[in-house]
């Protein structure tokens, strides 16, 4: 079920504030599909998910290797029955304010992320919202 990405309701919008792993794809060097579990965060207001992990993670060299326009991914969360996928766009991100933005997401939904001086931000433009939340 489609969901129009600037008008979601608070069933929807609670839903990707509680604890939940999700999985992200993005598309490997030779187009096949690479999905791994991330934790995610999701900002209604911008329509701005995002994932922090390792620069030199296949996730991260996967989404730089598309360049500045970026590469359509999918992160997806599920809850038994409960389930929605954000898409869009998604660019890496190494600037420090950015990366301290997500790592202050990422500690009010899941639990304070562990040192990393190699963290980068993949950061989704979501433009199509799917789900039963």
């Amino acid at each position: 079920m489609a969901h129009d990405p600037r008008d979601l309701d608070d069933a929807f919008l609670a839903f990707w504030r509680e604890r939940h792993i999700a999985t992200l794809t993005t598309a490997r060097p030779d187009g096949s599909p690479h999905v791994v579990p991330v934790g995610v965060t999701y900002q209604p207001e911008t329509g701005t998910a995002r994932v922090i992990t390792s620069r030199t993670s296949r996730k991260a060299r996967n989404v730089a290797a598309a360049g500045p326009q970026g590469l359509r991914v999918a992160v997806c969360q599920v809850d038994r029955a409960r389930w929605s996928t954000l898409e869009g766009v998604a660019v890496v991100r190494d600037e420090a304010e950015q990366v301290a933005d997500a790592e202050r997401r990422y500690t009010e939904r899941y639990r304070e992320p562990r040192a990393n001086p190699d963290r980068v931000v993949i950061e989704i433009a979501v433009d199509r919202v799917l789900g039963r939340p």
